[in-house]
């Protein structure tokens, strides 16, 4: 095949090129900088941006697909700047796809843009409706560009989104450096009553599922028109999971602890000083952040298998250890 990776130069896009590599795919990248870790795998960069027509001129003809990972993550931010990369950037795409023949589109989507604020443990799709209100414009935007994606499925243009979550590994950058730091600093605390249990994803497992909901795509299988929850196969108890990664690399378990509604209370308080006064950076919890790690969210993914074949094939306990083993001072 020949397909575009958008995003290709960040932590799961760059999991996805090395697999598409691996089998010998032809693989473009698409992205504002360049990446010489993506091009050492033998992908070729493209600079631009999604929400320029004039970048995605031309770019797409004679494509077999394309892997839409691109995204604006984060907990806090302006709302304008979420939407215009995650709602206006997949708008412009699905459009150059549209006008440039693309058969078939992945979109990489969140579970967090069904996610409405309590437990959901061992829900389906069919069980998550979009909710009415969200706690943060990221999960606002994709659900918005969730909708747009699956809404433009045809016979011309083959669309699915998967809902990978909480992607872990070695090399992620997000959650578990900021996890780490905030606990070098003193800073973290268990919220909640510590019990709730999460779904995450290895890397390579997120990775996979994009390649099989690409192929069965391709092949004019059932899940056009359909998002999809991906985890590993068992979700964690996620504060003794964080306290098994700081042990293993080399700090100690999370000792202190606060109740979700005081944490909520917190962060109100906080978003409003950061809104009202205009200040640099985020604040030290949000809403969105103290609320994900305090409620119980995993899923079935019985669907992705079902559909698309999608098994994980690193277990927990493995991704653990490599993730880990990445981790630890050297």
């Amino acid at each position: 095949m020949r397909v575009l990776v958008t995003g290709g130069g960040g932590f799961l896009g760059k999991a996805i090129v090395a697999q598409l590599r691996e089998r010998g795919d032809e693989v473009l990248v698409l992205a504002r900088g360049r990446y010489p870790e993506v091009e050492a795998l033998g992908a070729r960069s493209v600079q631009g941006d999604l929400r320029d027509p004039a970048s995605l001129a031309g770019l797409l003809q004679g494509l077999d697909g394309v892997f839409h990972v691109a995204s604006k993550t984060g907990v806090w931010g302006p709302r304008e700047e979420f939407f215009s990369v995650n709602v206006e950037g997949t708008r412009t795409l699905l459009g150059a796809c549209r006008e440039q023949g693309v058969p078939w589109m992945v979109y990489t989507s969140s579970p967090s843009c069904v996610h409405r604020g309590g437990d959901e443990e061992g829900v389906s799709e069919a069980q998550c409706p979009y909710p009415t209100h969200f706690e943060a414009p990221y999960p606002e935007s994709k659900a918005v560009a969730e909708q747009l994606v699956l809404a433009a499925s045809a016979p011309d243009l083959r669309t699915t989104a998967l809902r990978p979550h909480l992607i872990y590994g070695p090399g992620e950058p997000h959650m578990l450096p900021r996890l780490l730091d905030r606990h070098r600093k003193g800073r973290l605390r268990r919220i909640g009553t510590g019990t709730n249990r999460v779904g995450l994803t290895y890397i390579d497992n997120a990775a996979r599922a994009h390649l099989l909901a690409a192929d069965a795509l391709a092949a004019g299988g059932d899940n056009a028109g359909k998002a999809y929850f991906i985890t590993d196969a068992e979700p964690v108890e996620l504060w003794p999971w964080i306290d098994r990664f700081m042990v293993g690399v080399g700090m100690p378990p999370v000792r202190k602890s606060i109740a979700l509604s005081t944490a909520q209370r917190g962060s109100d308080l906080m978003e409003w000083i950061w809104r009202t006064f205009g200040l640099a950076g985020e604040p030290l919890m949000t809403r969105f952040a103290a609320t994900q790690l305090a409620t119980s969210h995993w899923y079935d993914i019985s669907a992705a298998e079902r559909d698309f074949g999608y098994r994980p094939e690193v277990d927990g306990e493995e991704g653990l250890r490599r993730t880990v083993a990445a981790f630890a001072p050297k």
